[in-house]
């Protein structure tokens, strides 16, 4: 008795990083959908993840839909500190295990903002424009000594994360972290290509958002930071843009289809 009561609160926590990492899923799988929308002047637009919550809520139903995804992300929060504590993937104690359950913090921080995005977006009061508050936080960067280097280092780690996708992306060590006995050789080819395609875009975005940071520190302008949505925007300005825009735009879409697998498939277990 005692031993299934203590196994309730790492269940709780199983379910509810599965329908963050759902949620998650949704969340790149709209960004993409408007951008390829856009990319084909058919209504969509190129933005980011605060965009794809807006435009969410404009869905019938949006607002319990924002409130479920709004739930989700702050499971796969809760998920992402519980990797960081407890280390079920046992990445240790050294630096190098230390430095990769920090960017789980990290990263579990910025779901953390997008949830409560998600909330003030479901009670009527939209958050500040998202690349507003990255130009903001560059500009007090950029104030302090040093500030241009602190910055341009900022945008290095970025492009960093754009190397770690790519590589993640072609070497596809991802699926041994799942459970796809299941199914059948064809499905599981399909399966993995998609998410290699997810993961090869994802890494695109990173590259493009390291190089606004590295611009914005080289010209001392806050201004030239962007996110998401700028990147995309970018990719459309270029020429053959549209085209660019619809590779990229399929593999955000591709990489929300990524998340989706990890909810269903991933192997998670709190406790180790």
């Amino acid at each position: 008795m005692t031993q299934q009561i203590s196994h309730q609160p790492a269940a709780w926590i199983e379910r509810l990083a599965r329908f963050g990492y759902a949620s998650k899923g949704v969340v790149y799988f709209i960004v993409g959908l408007l951008a390829l929308q856009g990319a084909f002047g058919r209504g969509g637009e190129t933005t980011d993840t605060e965009g794809a919550l807006q435009a969410l809520v404009r869905q019938p139903f949006g607002q319990i839909l924002l409130a479920l995804v709004a739930i989700g992300l702050m499971g796969y929060v809760i998920w992402r500190f519980v990797e960081a504590i407890n280390d079920p993937e046992n990445k240790g104690h050294d630096f190098k295990g230390i430095a990769i359950r920090l960017t789980y913090v990290a990263n579990g921080l910025a779901y953390a903002g997008l949830a409560w995005t998600a909330v003030q977006i479901i009670m009527g009061s939209s958050s500040s424009d998202n690349s507003d508050s990255k130009q903001d936080w560059t500009a007090r960067l950029l104030s302090q000594p040093f500030g241009q280097w602190l910055v341009g280092t900022i945008g290095a780690g970025v492009i960093a994360f754009g190397f770690y996708y790519l590589y993640k992306a072609f070497s596809a060590k991802f699926q041994r972290k799942l459970y796809l006995s299941d199914l059948t050789s064809t499905e599981r080819q399909w399966i993995i290509l998609i998410c290699r395609f997810g993961l090869a875009a994802r890494s695109i975005v990173f590259f493009l958002i390291g190089w606004f940071v590295i611009e914005a520190a080289y010209m001392a302008q806050a201004s030239q930071v962007g996110g998401l949505g700028e990147a995309l925007e970018t990719l459309a300005n270029q020429p053959y843009g549209p085209w660019l825009l619809t590779i990229v735009a399929l593999g955000l879409v591709a990489y929300g289809v990524y998340m989706v697998v990890q909810a269903r498939y991933r192997h998670l277990d709190p406790n180790m």
